[in-house]
């Protein structure tokens, strides 16, 4: 058998139309989904990218790892943790990735053979040059039994899709540079502009319609799902696509303006946790087949390695989906516990009906904090219950305690720990101000674009280099 697992970077599950969207962003990600299983409620339980990848390829959360902060030099993963494609390649798989992880943490590189990094020149890292990296390789090993790992970026920020892709998501005759448009002043004037003006708003001029960065988003979507028709063309073509497992997931999602959040990560809400989950594998995965249940990432590896015939490590936190694939479960559990610590410092617990966050550190934003919010008549999140009812919020909040409680046994609280050297994004902001002569207390009183675009200015007089 093969194996290829899919990362589809800051793909959030409502932008596909096999989740419910309305606009053409996935026409081929929904056959997928037509031909095999789809999760519907799956869950990235820690959020951003290397908390998430981590917990996806060790099977646990990364309260029990340690890992549970992006971008922090103070996270390690020890050597003794299993590691799904290590797994693999010691049971006889010939083990792939086209990947850049590794630039984050070295342990993405642990367990492959072969690691191809995917840095490219052309839009930074694109569906286009993680294909054309693996298309070559797949020929190659075709003949064996393999696990091949691919990392696609593309609805990352900076939105930058080709252009053809732009006009079926943005009304022809729209001006994205309108400077009666005024939607975005909130995004420019928001406390975390420093970060993105130089990673993002800068490399896309200046945008005055929010809008336009949602059909950016879109167009991004699309984009990639082209990329992936043509690696399922190549698979056919090498004689794969029967024997292929493919799995394809969202390692968290994006918010598009929600909850004081601007094309960004961040937040426990559904529009970052509730990720796409897809997977197929003709006559042994069912057709049509639709998951309603809680499931969530760290399931997947016991589900990889119960498919290769793979005795699955003691401790996972992850439990196998295969009961589910057959209909007979609906999901792998009642309560799916919530965490991120990069831009703010937050748990949560989501159940069928509710959603519990505490924030412990709200960084550039303003968060109360207990959120409560009844995701049957609120699934937005825009109503939050937690004074409202207490006795609700009291006991999840009272769950998750226990179940933090349980996890650490007594050990140190990493999150306490990162939140004690300062969130990783607040640091990089800080980073950022010191270059003008402003401190994290002058900005948080007066964070507007002009104040901060009149720093620089003025530092750069003072001969201080500029961003």
């Amino acid at each position: 058998m093969n194996i290829v697992f899919i990362s589809l970077d800051t793909l959030r599950a409502s932008r596909l139309g096999c989740y419910g969207y309305n606009k053409p962003t996935s026409p081929y990600m929904d056959q997928i989904a037509a031909h095999g299983v789809l999760f519907e409620r799956a869950y990235a339980a820690d959020i951003p990218t290397e908390v998430a990848h981590t917990g996806i390829f060790t099977g646990k959360v990364g309260l029990r790892t340690g890992v549970v902060a992006h971008g922090s030099p103070l996270t390690h993963l020890p050597k003794k943790e299993p590691w799904l494609p290590s797994l693999l390649q010691n049971y006889g798989f010939t083990t792939g990735a086209v990947d850049n992880l590794y630039q984050l943490k070295e342990w993405f590189a642990r367990g492959y053979r072969y690691y191809i990094n995917s840095v490219g020149k052309k839009r930074g890292i694109d569906g286009e040059t993680v294909n054309k990296l693996a298309f070559p390789w797949i020929h190659e090993h075709k003949q064996d039994n393999f696990f091949l790992f691919l990392h696609y970026w593309d609805p990352h920020t900076p939105y930058q899709p080709p252009q053809s892709y732009v006009p079926q998501f943005y009304k022809q005759g729209q001006n994205p540079y309108d400077p009666a448009n005024q939607s975005m002043q909130a995004a420019y004037n928001h406390a975390a502009y420093p970060f993105f003006k130089h990673h993002h708003y800068d490399l896309l001029g200046p945008v005055t319609d929010a809008a336009y960065m949602n059909a950016l988003y879109d167009a991004e979507v699309r984009y990639l799902d082209d990329r992936l028709r043509e690696l399922d063309e190549r698979l056919i073509e090498e004689g794969l696509y029967d024997d292929t497992l493919l799995i394809l997931f969202g390692d968290h999602g994006e918010s598009l303006t929600e909850h004081d959040i601007y094309w960004d990560h961040c937040g426990l809400y559904e529009t970052t946790v509730h990720v796409p989950m897809l997977m197929r594998w003709p006559r042994r995965i069912p057709s049509g087949r639709r998951v309603t249940g809680l499931v969530q990432q760290v399931d997947m590896m016991p589900t990889v390695l119960e498919a290769a015939g793979i005795t699955l490590p003691p401790s996972l936190d992850g439990r196998s989906l295969w009961p589910s694939i057959r209909g007979e479960a609906d999901g792998t559990r009642d309560f799916i516990y919530l965490s991120e610590c990069a831009w703010q410092a937050s748990r949560g617990i989501v159940t069928k009906d509710y959603k519990f966050i505490r924030t412990l550190d709200s960084g550039p934003f303003v968060r109360p904090r207990r959120e409560l919010y009844d995701l049957r008549s609120d699934p937005k999140e825009t109503l939050n219950v937690a004074e409202s009812c207490t006795l609700m919020a009291d006991d999840l909040e009272y769950r998750l305690d226990e179940w933090v409680a349980q996890i650490l046994n007594g050990q140190v609280d990493p999150m306490t720990t990162q939140i004690e050297a300062g969130l990783p994004f607040r640091n990089r902001i800080n980073e950022i101000l010191r270059q003008y002569g402003l401190t994290w207390s002058q900005w948080m009183e007066n964070p507007c674009r002009e104040r901060f675009d009149d720093a620089a200015i003025a530092a750069s007089h003072e001969g201080s280099s500029s961003i």
